[in-house]
């Protein structure tokens, strides 16, 4: 089955999409996605593939996510997040098992943000959440921004305690990735939930960096934006 499905994506693969897609996930010396291989394969048509294959084992899968090349890996995730969903709980463990096992191959903005919250999220919606705290201080920053984006899947479900418990703990990231997802996920609390935001904001807005802050306000009335942008709070 793995040769069918490398098949199908090598049939979809473009050379010239292949450097769109490297300049675009920063592949080149000193980028975040540093030598990262890519056969020029967009996410619509991944997805295309995950549809034929969606019955697939999670062993193949497994395989997958220790490939080289970037889009048999979000293949993968994509798979796994498709079999979490259906699955009963001894399935679901092993999804989840497999997805920390393997955090070494989730390592572009990209694999984690469409498989996070579903996979990491999902399991932990109803148990402890020390995963995510270890996560939060781990030195790979993939594995941080898995912890800070893997409970969006708690906000949707109304519970941002975690969100603004790991947010704290990333306040002072040293990378850009991470200002990103925190400000992304604080922006998520407060659609839901503003006061909530406001009352994290206030406490910390004055030591967030800059893009982090400007992210979690994007939804905000501009005179507010203004205010916290100009430390007027």
């Amino acid at each position: 089955m793995i040769r069918n499905i490398r098949s199908e994506l090598r049939r979809r693969a473009s050379r010239k999409k292949a450097g769109i897609l490297r300049r675009f996930f920063k592949t080149g010396p000193g980028e975040y996605g540093e030598g990262d291989v890519f056969i020029g394969v967009q996410a619509p048509d991944i997805r295309r593939v995950v549809l034929r294959f969606k019955d697939a084992p999670i062993s193949v899968a497994g395989r997958l996510l220790r490939s080289p090349i970037h889009e048999e890996r979000l293949l993968a995730l994509l798979l796994l997040s498709c079999r979490f969903e259906r699955g009963a709980e001894p399935e679901r463990r092993r999804i989840f098992d497999l997805y920390l096992a393997n955090t070494s191959g989730i390592n572009n903005w990209d694999l984690v943000d469409l498989s996070a919250p579903a996979i990491v999220g999902g399991w932990l919606l109803d148990r402890s959440r020390n995963p995510l705290y270890r996560l939060a201080r781990a030195s790979r920053i993939w594995e941080r921004r898995i912890a800070i984006v893997a409970t969006r899947a708690f906000i949707r479900r109304g519970d941002h305690r975690d969100t603004l418990g790991i947010a704290k703990i990333l306040l002072n990231d040293d990378e850009a990735l991470i200002h990103k997802a925190v400000g992304w996920m604080l922006r998520e609390v407060g659609k839901r939930d503003r006061d909530a935001e406001e009352k994290f904001l206030k406490l910390c807005y004055a030591d967030m960096p800059r893009i982090m802050l400007r992210y979690a306000i994007e939804r905000f009335p501009a005179a507010r934006r203004r205010e916290y942008l100009l430390g007027r709070i």
